[in-house]
């Protein structure tokens, strides 16, 4: 199991702690609460949740008529846990396999992401199958080809330079074939305008219905949490394209602005699936809100 606890320590140490601390002063007064917005949106919650997030305790307060800090911090980790708390759509197939569109930009961690899946769908005793579909970057085939082979499971690759759509095409009929029970689709990430790259995403998308009308069961989009709130306006250019289900937040790690998560989920109301904490495949956990507030917060 991925180590959530660790992997929000910089998060933690450089501003939740110091805000939760804030309600241990004897009165929770007005600059309390100014501080404890400065806190929240350096931590990259964003302003619009930040406000939300504060008139909410403030309201709950004054309905409880409650003014002790630790009732107020308690208050305000139950208010996170709202906000991150977003329902998964269904998305099993009538019959296997399960298709699965992986969506990011380059430098995400995507096609790392994609091998994590693999790996635990792998676990899980599913057979999977890999596609290459970023035909645009000969090292993104090289590399979901090399974590392919460290993972054990099968990739399909047309040679770089090639129709994505075929690709995709080719794959789902030989995952058929060869029973697959889930097929992750590799896409690509960069195309030289932003209107070429949705393009091209809703070609892919497009070709997975010609096989199976159902698909794609799910499309993850993979973010960087290290690049804070350009993430909000990534996740937006790709949900108008191809309507992302699920966000697999990598790199979490790496930033100790992890307050972002609660930006994605107010904001676009997309569940984050799963976080990425690490370099390994066994680094990366599905999301639980409680655990995750309790994490950041403790």
């Amino acid at each position: 199991m991925a180590d959530i606890e660790k992997a929000l320590k910089p998060s933690r140490d450089s501003w939740f702690k110091r805000a939760m601390s804030l309600f241990d002063r004897p009165t929770v007064d007005e600059a309390v609460w100014a501080e404890l917005e400065e806190l929240l949106i350096s931590a990259d919650v964003g302003f619009s949740t930040t406000e939300k997030l504060l008139e909410r305790v403030k309201q709950r307060a004054r309905e409880g008529k409650f003014t002790e800090g630790s009732a107020l911090r308690e208050a305000l980790q139950q208010e996170m846990v709202k906000i991150l708390s977003i329902d998964i759509p269904p998305s099993a197939p009538q019959s296997p396999p399960k298709v699965v569109m992986a969506v990011g930009v380059n430098g995400s961690g995507k096609t790392t992401s994609i091998a994590k899946l693999a790996h635990r769908a792998k676990k899980e005793g599913k057979k999977v199958l890999l596609v290459a579909a970023d035909t645009f970057r000969v090292a993104a085939i090289d590399q979901l080809k090399k974590l392919a082979g460290d993972i054990d499971v099968d990739v399909v690759a047309h040679q770089p330079g090639g129709d994505a759509g075929a690709v995709v095409f080719d794959a789902l009929e030989a995952a058929r074939s060869r029973n697959a029970d889930e097929v992750i689709i590799d896409t690509a990430g960069r195309l030289h305008t932003k209107f070429n790259l949705m393009e091209e995403l809703k070609k892919i998308r497009r070709v997975a219905a010609k096989v199976d009308d159902t698909a794609p069961h799910e499309v993850i989009l993979v973010l960087d949490a290290t690049t804070g709130q350009n993430g909000l306006t990534q996740a937006r250019h790709f949900t108008e394209a191809v309507g992302v289900t699920g966000i697999f937040l990598a790199k979490l790690d790496g930033t100790a602005k992890g307050g972002i998560v609660l930006a994605i989920c107010d904001e676009l109301k997309i569940p984050i699936r799963f976080v990425g904490v690490g370099d390994d495949m066994e680094d990366m956990a599905p999301f639980d809100a409680e655990s995750f507030v309790q994490a950041l917060c403790s």
